[in-house]
């Protein structure tokens, strides 16, 4: 894992390269919400026939998966883009998140737990990539201030190799992507969740709010995980 490479950089030298090429490449872009999806989106449909893929099992209960869904829906059909993302739901299978935490439920958030969920949720979209002939994969989770890029593309340079499907660089958080995000969230009024998605972000989400004995003080859409 190489924490000095600038992921930001290599990205833009592939756009770059498409820009000379004169093509729109397809991209499988796994979303893991609608705030974090809003920039990215708008991003790399300029440069991209993108579907957008939310496979996210982590998340529950299932209402709260719904909405984040939904969401998501919702906002590819209002925002404007170069070229229209086309929208794919995944399947709804919580219990294959618990097998694969399985051992780590107390494991803190951002740690090996963490990384499993990064890994089975990308995994599955360059899978779906590879079958469908698709150009490129990746994920809108880097744009998190607080994931750790590096790691999403090591998986991502991994599921490469065994799927034979490019993976396309990714630190979407660089150039005020973050910030474009919550910009976008904001005038298309999307719901901007509070904790990661699964019970044991919840569980911690739970404890912090305890101990600040405010319950009610929600984080900016809960930037360290989804």
């Amino acid at each position: 894992m190489d924490r000095k490479r600038n992921y930001q950089r290599e990205l833009e030298k592939v756009l770059e390269q498409i820009k000379k090429e004169e093509r729109v490449p397809t991209l499988f872009l796994h979303s893991c919400c609608a705030p974090c999806s809003s920039y990215v989106l708008e991003y790399l449909s300029q440069y991209f026939e993108i579907t957008d893929f939310f496979f996210n099992p982590n998340i529950s209960p299932e209402k709260e998966y719904e909405k984040r869904e939904e969401e998501l829906e919702r906002l590819i059909g209002s925002m404007p883009f170069v070229h229209k993302p086309k929208f794919l739901k995944g399947e709804y299978c919580p219990e294959k998140f618990y097998a694969m935490a399985e051992g780590m439920e107390d494991i803190p958030e951002g740690g090996r737990r963490c990384f499993a969920c990064y890994e089975m949720r990308m995994e599955e979209a360059a899978r779906l990539a590879a079958e469908g002939g698709y150009d490129y994969f990746t994920t809108t989770l880097s744009i998190s201030p607080l994931k750790n890029a590096a790691k999403i593309n090591e998986i991502g340079e991994k599921l490469e190799e065994k799927y034979h499907v490019r993976h396309l660089p990714s630190d979407f958080k660089k150039k005020n992507g973050y910030k474009r995000s919550t910009e976008l969230s904001g005038e298309y009024g999307l719901y901007r969740q509070d904790f990661c998605g699964c019970v044991f972000s919840k569980r911690e989400r739970d404890k912090r709010e305890a101990e600040k004995g405010n319950s009610s003080d929600k984080l900016n859409c809960y930037p360290s995980s989804h």
